[in-house]
């Protein structure tokens, strides 16, 4: 049975009708009366899912799948988000949010139900950029096929926030059977990652405008709810999900080997790396493999499921540039070994300090 099959009918209010509203946030947005209220109403109840938000509670009655037609465990993750500029090539901090949860609870191999956000946001914010990231979270979430069912809405003064923060938790369903986590990685399996390295990384410093970078680079940010589930379905003995965010590929690869206490060796030349990004990284000095990424997977499974897991990426939305990138093996212990293409094997270790500042 399909899990959201079994989620009981949701009802609540109808969404009212959105009321005139300033041009920028004010701090009496922000103090729970009127003000606060036309806000909620125009901005927020308008774009997001009605049901339990509606209801306007200070909690949301969700229903969960069925014990007795489905049997697994809740998957719960929260992150909190900032970058600048608020609004990036190929994305903006609303699609972040809810992009980036989403893509978290899903990593045990769950399918993202429920999501909850909470806003500070900056007096002074202009309401049309609040209502443009609104938007995108909106779309955002149906194509995921998730609701946000609750919020919360404070503004702080000027200069204290950077235009708006978001807070996003997710509640997602693992069915059981399913054990995946950084510690089931096994020497044997293949490591395998879904397209383009370090895309989000790049995109977001040159809208910055602050190094003279010019790049077509687009951010990579987007639910893979969908692809997980479809690898899922080629591979049901995957060991491992990540993705690869802050401290990029290299960082997180060194985070599996020390949880599943093996090496993990990756063949430089297989490493899927546009062009612009692989140029740009050279002339600012960065690494690609340590860049972030926002809208990739890890997948680390069985040898003998690996090109069915691939086949699987490649026909997914955003799978099409997937590769076989790796193996894990039993030695180096606790260590990721990049094989060069001249035959020489080097170090990748955890990344040390802040390559790109504000980036999620």
């Amino acid at each position: 049975m399909n899990i959201k099959d079994a989620l009981p009918a949701m009802e609540g209010p109808v969404c009212p009708v959105p009321l005139h509203h300033a041009e920028q946030v004010v701090m009496g947005h922000g103090s729970g009366g009127k003000m606060t209220q036309e806000l909620i109403l125009s901005v927020f109840m308008p774009r997001f899912e009605c049901g339990p938000l509606a209801a306007g509670n200070d909690f949301a009655a969700v229903g969960l799948p069925n014990p007795a037609a489905l049997k697994g465990q809740l998957s719960i993750s929260t992150d909190a988000h900032s970058v600048a500029p608020l609004i990036f090539p190929g994305g903006d901090i609303g699609k972040l949010a809810v992009c980036g949860t989403v893509n978290d609870v899903s990593m045990g191999g769950a399918v993202p139900l429920y999501l909850t956000a909470s806003f500070i946001l900056e007096e002074g914010l202009s309401m049309d950029v609040l209502e443009s990231i609104v938007r995108s979270m909106q779309a955002s979430a149906e194509e995921a096929g998730v609701q946000i069912v609750a919020g919360d809405t404070k503004v702080v003064e000027r200069g204290k926030a950077d235009g708006v923060f978001i807070t996003t938790t997710g509640i997602g369903w693992i069915p059981e059977g399913r054990s995946i986590g950084g510690a089931e990685a096994q020497p044997g399996d293949k490591v395998l990652i879904s397209g383009d390295l370090g895309d989000h990384g790049i995109a977001v410093l040159a809208a910055r405008g602050e190094l003279g970078l010019e790049t077509a680079v687009q951010s990579d940010v987007a639910p893979l709810n969908h692809m997980i589930q479809a690898v899922l379905a080629a591979a049901p003995h995957t060991h491992v999900m990540r993705d690869p965010t802050r401290g990029g590929l290299a960082t997180t690869l060194n985070e599996i080997a020390q949880q599943s206490n093996v090496g993990i060796i990756l063949e430089e030349n297989n490493i899927p790396i546009q062009p612009a990004v692989q140029a740009a990284c050279e002339m600012l000095g960065f690494d690609p493999l340590y860049v972030a990424n926002e809208g990739k997977l890890i997948a680390i499974v069985p040898a003998e499921e690996a090109e069915a897991a691939l086949k699987a990426m490649q026909q997914s939305k955003y799978g099409e540039h997937a590769a076989i990138v790796g193996t894990v093996s039993s030695t180096p212990v606790k260590r990721v070994l990049l094989h060069t293409p001249m035959g020489s094997n080097r170090i990748l270790d955890v990344m040390a300090g802040e390559m790109l500042p504000r980036i999620c």
